[in-house]
């Protein structure tokens, strides 16, 4: 099962644990132990096994071309028995099919760790995904803003709350604005994620406001019979950073600078964040 892909510290470690898992089976046989896998003479090659299972895993490769290592074992050691053992036709068949046996639980083994790794691996990507997919983010001094784009399910509305009340915490924030433009539908279990997730940040100290509510999802609310009633919710992230910014009493101010903007002939400007005046 070579890969000319594989970077060469990697193949001789696979390499290295192919001797190791042939040394492991010799030492094993010689002890008389049984052919079972379970017995504590076959630990070193169980963890050989997995060892390799999980590098190869890691690598990307498949379970045939995992598996194909040890299988590939039975050639050599057919001929080895066909060699050494006496020209007796019973003695042959009835070794030759111990050895299947005992290569085939093998390769089992070795297919069952390599799902097991592969495994690991996709849920830490999962776990990776979820936690890119919900950044939180400060818009200004105790503003921060959670876009969300795709399906909300149980484990992401998990997620998304997790990360937001570790980034109120971190803040201090006053107001934080849940953006959900970029989800394609709000159903029942939806909006509640979303109420659950509001109530959660209220708890903190923190007020939410939704944002992205278009005509459609604001009919399905309706429709659901879902109470928003105690949650301000705007069509934009705009308006809701607006909201935002009056809850904190500050107001974004247009201030004239010295020269004109290049090729227009209008003052230059520059907008700024001023408390609002009482």
């Amino acid at each position: 099962g070579g890969r000319p892909d594989l970077p060469k510290a990697d193949a001789r470690l696979i390499e290295q644990q192919c001797r190791d898992l042939l040394a492991g089976v010799r030492s094993a046989l010689e002890s008389g132990a049984s052919e079972h896998l379970d017995g504590p003479a076959w630990e070193p090659v169980r963890a050989v096994l997995t060892a390799m299972s999980r590098e190869r895993a890691q690598h990307g490769y498949t379970p045939k071309e995992t598996a194909l290592v040890v299988f590939s074992l039975k050639g050599p050691l057919f001929a080895i028995l066909r060699r050494e053992l006496p020209k007796d036709g019973q003695v042959l068949a009835d070794e030759t099919w111990a050895a299947t046996e005992l290569i085939d639980d093998l390769g089992l083994f070795t297919i069952e760790s390599y799902v097991s790794a592969r495994q690991e691996v996709i849920l830490r990507q999962q776990e990776e995904m979820l936690e890119l997919s919900t950044p939180v983010v400060k818009l200004w001094d105790g503003i921060l803003a959670l876009p969300l784009i795709g399906t909300l399910d149980s484990n992401r509305a998990q997620v998304v709350m997790e990360s937001l009340l570790q980034k109120v915490v971190e803040t201090g924030s006053e107001v934080a604005i849940i953006d959900i433009t970029g989800v394609p539908t709000v159903d029942t279990l939806v909006a509640q994620h979303l109420l659950k997730t509001v109530t959660a940040a209220r708890l903190m100290g923190t007020d939410c406001i939704i944002s992205g509510i278009r005509p459609q999802i604001a009919q399905t609310i309706v429709y659901l019979g879902v109470d928003l009633k105690d949650v301000i919710t705007k069509s934009s992230l705009a308006d809701a950073f607006q909201i935002a910014l009056q809850r904190l009493d500050l107001a974004i101010v247009k201030r004239r600078q010295a020269g004109q903007v290049p090729g227009t002939g209008r003052a230059a400007t520059s907008m700024v964040m001023k408390p609002v005046q009482g």
